[in-house]
């Protein structure tokens, strides 16, 4: 064999290609060494000469963009107010949404309970001559059990069609004989297309999946609602590119021993990525939240030591938070510090800077702080409350129940600003709160919230202060 066949022979060997990234090598690995992602790398066709496409004349001529029409691509209500906050106002025609949320978190019945509100308007438009059902595709549940969970949470409606089936091609058939007006398939990973090779859930059928249910979507202006799993870390189960190709991706979060479940949008065509909506799961469904504010303060009123009040921001909503603080003599060498929706670094540097600045002794106890309801707040501006939590519970002093204390505590033992104190503090002025703690910096441009006192602070030392103050002097903020 002549040296120039042996070069045509090696440009033509099978490399393969990593479905993340693009990263190739000539030889299969089980992990890519770029993106460090696994089972991704797969065979490539070999290098072929570039071609070029010819030009063909376009179906429509382009339009000045002030001519496109917009009617129908608004967004239509699902029925559901907090999914509709969390998508920007509603679901818009032809938009593939992905949820995704760990096992058990209600995905499914969540979406059920979407996909029956939309059959319930589709059959009044029905009474007129022109609605069109909704067609809802289970990859995971048999039929029956789906049609149990309905009944549960009453979301049986005729207009709402049922399939189980796991084959794209019998799945794209469904659409085609029903010509729905809402697609929900549960779930996008065990679906599977016969032309690809590989498990469901595998790259390439995931890739293949979604593709041609986002061609559906757009081509018939049919909204679909995807279910996606997640990994063990909590990341979107597949290849990153599917996130990439849907529309809208919204994690579905929650503690298994809370009946509080969170939907985030992460990413969102349509409409912001920094809202949250809040719903409530019991045993007869979910249902959305508008006033979550009761599920994360307890139900006593009377001063009691150990407890403070915050309003963290989840999103831009502003949710009151109980923090507790429990400190009791430690018969170890080493104390503990245990805590329950916080960040425990956080915990653990307000604690040494209380110690360090106020003089506090906590070297000998035990020190356990948590949130009420199964609340997390990990950001800084709960620092503040979780200092006066613990230095409530050192000296057995209670706070008066109508303050709330929104601040980062620095190093130093400096109080810090936050981000939309404005709106922490309207929140806890609705919520009956009659006094609040915040940085002082910043404070001057607050807006006076009435029935609210703000008593701006630089320091720890000054917070303590004004919340066992009877009469503090209060520095009132422009309006």
């Amino acid at each position: 064999m002549t040296s120039a066949t042996t070069r045509t022979a090696r440009t033509a060997r099978p490399a393969f290609r990593c479905a993340e990234c693009g990263w190739t090598t000539v030889k299969w690995v089980g992990r890519c060494g770029e993106c460090q992602a696994w089972g991704t790398v797969e065979e490539a066709a070999g290098t072929a000469p570039a071609r070029v496409t010819a030009a063909l004349a376009p179906s429509a001529p382009a339009r000045p963009i002030d001519e496109v029409a917009v009617d129908a691509a608004r967004a239509r209500s699902t029925g559901v107010g907090e999914l509709d906050r969390v998508l920007g106002g509603g679901i818009v025609p032809g938009a593939v949404v992905l949820l995704a949320g760990e096992p058990g978190v209600g995905k499914s019945t969540l979406l059920l309970d979407v996909a029956a509100r939309a059959a319930a308007v589709s059959a009044d438009v029905a009474a007129g001559g022109t609605g069109r059902p909704v067609l809802y595709v289970t990859g995971e549940e048999s039929a029956g059990q789906v049609r149990l969970r309905a009944e549960r949470i009453g979301a049986l409606t005729p207009h709402l069609l049922l399939a189980a089936e796991t084959d794209l091609a019998t799945l794209l058939g469904h659409v085609d004989d029903a010509d729905p007006s809402l697609l929900v398939v549960d779930s996008v990973q065990t679906i599977a297309d016969g032309t690809v090779d590989g498990a469901a859930g595998g790259t390439s059928q995931v890739r293949a999946v979604a593709s041609a249910l986002i061609h559906v979507a757009k081509t018939r202006d049919i909204p679909v609602l995807l279910v996606g799993h997640v990994t063990k870390d909590g990341s979107i189960a597949g290849p990153r590119v599917l996130e990439h190709l849907v529309d809208v991706v919204c994690q579905f979060e929650g503690d298994r021993h809370s009946r509080l479940r969170m939907v985030r949008a992460v990413k969102n065509r349509y409409g912001p990525t920094d809202e949250v909506g809040c719903f409530d799961l019991g045993d007869t469904g979910i249902t959305g939240l508008a006033d979550p504010s009761g599920l994360f303060l307890s139900g006593h009123r009377s001063a009691v030591p150990g407890t403070c009040v915050t309003v963290s921001l989840e999103g831009r909503r502003p949710m009151p938070t109980e923090i507790q603080a429990l400190v009791a003599r430690s018969p170890l060498s080493s104390p503990r510090r245990t805590t329950s929706g916080l960040d425990g670094s956080r915990v653990a540097m307000t604690l040494a800077v209380l110690q360090s600045r106020l003089g506090v002794t906590l070297s000998t106890a035990d020190v356990y702080v948590s949130t009420v309801g199964g609340a997390r707040a990990v950001e800084p501006a709960v620092d503040l409350a979780v200092a006066l939590a613990v230095l409530s519970a050192v000296e057995g002093k209670e706070l008066d129940p109508g303050i709330v204390a929104v601040g980062e505590v620095g190093l130093t033992g400096e109080v810090r600003t936050t981000v939309g104190v404005q709106r922490r503090l309207a929140e806890a002025a609705r919520l009956g709160f009659t006094r609040a703690i915040v940085p002082a910096r910043g404070a001057g441009d607050l807006r006076a919230v009435p029935g609210l006192s703000v008593h701006p602070v630089d320091s720890l030392q000054e917070a303590a202060g004004a919340a066992w103050r009877a009469t503090a002097v209060v520095r009132e903020p422009q309006h």
